[in-house]
This record gives C-alpha cells, structure tokens and sequence, in this order.
C-alpha cells in the first residue's frame, strides 16, 4: 500500500510497510546504446557516463495485467509507496527491493501483500492471488537502473478544491475530528503541506509528518490470551507470525512464542479508521482534504 504521499493521477502523473531500497530510473526512460557492457548487455548512456542496461531484464508483461494492475496500485499501494513506485514518506522504494527483483510474477508479492508486515506498520490488504498478479505487472513494467532521471516530483501538493475538502471533511471525518477542537490551528502546527498531508494520511507514521509531540496519538496495545486463560496487555512491541512482544504498564517487558492461533493475539490500532480510509479515498479527495486542512491556522 507511496513517494510524495499524493495517490495522484494527475499531478504526481495518475499516495505498517516492506523492506524496498535504492533509487530507480523511469519507465520508458533509455537514452541511446553505446557499444556491449559487461555481461553482454549493451549499457545505455546517463548523465554522459556509460551505465548497466535495466535489471532485471524482464519480457513484456500482458499488457491488460499492467493497466488492471496500475488501477489496483494507485487504490491501494500508491499512498504509501508512491505513484511511480519509487518510496515516499511512508513506504520505501519497491522498484530495488530484492523481494520485488527477485519476484517473477507475483508469487513472493503475495503472501505479503495479503498478510501484512504489522510489525513495520504495513496492513495486510484483501486482494486476491490475481489482484497482486495484476500489481506485480505493474510494478515490474518499470525499467530499473543505478540513477534515477524520471522521477516526478509536483511543484506544489496544494492542488485541490479547500471547499470541496471541508464537504469530504464533514463526511469522512468529522465523526472522529473537530476542526475546533482537536484539529484547531493543525496548519500552524504542521505549517509544511507534505507534513500535514502525510500526518492525516498515516498519524504516528513517523515518516516526515508532524514533528513529535505535535499530535496525541496513542500507542497500539496488544492483548495476549494464553490457554490457560490468563490475559496479559501492554503497548504492542513487535509482531509477527512467530512471536508477539510488549511492555505491560509497570514496565515489564513480556515476549510470547506463536503457533497458528496461539496464544489468541488482539491487536488495538488507534489509528486503523485511518488505516481503513487509505483505501477508500479518492485521488481528488486527497488533494481536497488537504487543501481544506492547511486553512486551519
């Protein structure tokens, strides 16, 4: 599920989290061939240095996979890993992460995608096995190289509609939120509109959104029931398939071994309406709700 954290269509050209790394060249984006490199593969000009031709080298995927799978990225992957897959505020790159190089046609993007990283803050998302197919194509239709010439980076994030926002404002959020009350003067907090912008996206993200102790958010706790019936709480460590850990409220640090669905493990995300929301907004209902939001100074 970023990148400046705009899921746009428009500006950003169409906004938990993986383990992704390194910079990435632009889809479609070769300059003419110099003689064969090494491997045999002739490497393409940049920046007038001779470098390495795209990897991996990939055959063309069909192109009705890609165009579904572009419509699913930017619903569902685009907030947090960016428009052109290249990483944003929330989510790393995913055009070098070796998981992604080394996938061929979804089959090591599955099982994550549909199971989630929580420990790293990365829902799991309700896609089917051809859904993620359909995003693996995508995804894999981006040329990759050492350098990046192509990424599109928006003059400005504010390029939507503030009264169309307050409208989308009043039917999204206001069950939770008060413009005069906890949200008053948000902008002069966070005065920096890809902050802001990310901080309503994903609170607590710490991803370059709002500076600490700006906002109250509170921490994820967990609630740990051993067979023996006995129950254990505390602010959520780390989570996994394997082991669940957390800090009670004296302080003591507990760790528990998993297997399956024991113990029975229930998480409490204060931020998942948020977490819900990510993929139910619309493009233009991100830049709305932005526009609106830097207004409450």
């Amino acid at each position: 599920m970023s990148m400046w954290t705009i899921r746009t269509r428009s500006a950003l050209v169409g906004a938990g989290f993986l383990i992704w790394t390194i910079a990435v060249a632009g889809q479609g984006a070769q300059t003419p061939p110099t003689p064969a490199g090494r491997g045999g593969q002739p490497p393409v000009q940049g920046r007038g240095v001779g470098r390495p031709e795209a990897y991996p080298q990939r055959s063309p995927e069909d192109p009705a996979m890609v165009e579904r799978g572009k419509t699913l990225y930017g619903v569902t992957c685009a907030f947090c890993h960016g428009s052109d897959a290249r990483g944003g505020e929330t989510g790393p790159n995913l055009l070098r992460s070796q998981l992604v190089l080394n996938d061929q046609h979804g089959e090591l993007m599955i099982p994550v995608v549909q199971n989630g990283r929580p420990e790293r803050g990365m829902p799991k998302l309700d896609l089917t096995a051809a859904q993620i197919r359909d995003i693996a194509a995508f995804v894999h239709s981006f040329r990759v190289g050492g350098y990046d010439i192509s990424r599109m980076v928006p003059p400005s994030i504010l390029v939507g509609d503030a009264k169309a926002g307050e409208t989308a404002f009043g039917s999204m959020c206001a069950s939770c939120h008060s413009v005069t009350g906890d949200l008053k003067g948000l902008a002069a907090k966070i005065p920096d509109a890809k902050a802001l912008q990310q901080t309503w996206l994903v609170p607590g993200s710490g991803r370059g959104g709002a500076p600490p102790g700006t906002l109250n958010v509170p921490p994820t706790t967990v609630t740990v029931t051993l067979p023996s019936g006995e129950r254990v709480e505390g602010r959520l460590g780390r989570i996994d398939d394997f082991l669940v850990t957390l800090t009670q409220a004296d302080g003591t640090l507990r760790s528990f071994r998993r297997e399956g669905d024991t113990p029975k493990v229930d998480v409490h995300d204060p931020l998942q309406p948020h977490r819900d929301l990510l993929a139910k907004y619309t493009d233009q209902q991100i830049h709305d709700l932005t526009a609106y939001l830097v207004t409450l100074k």
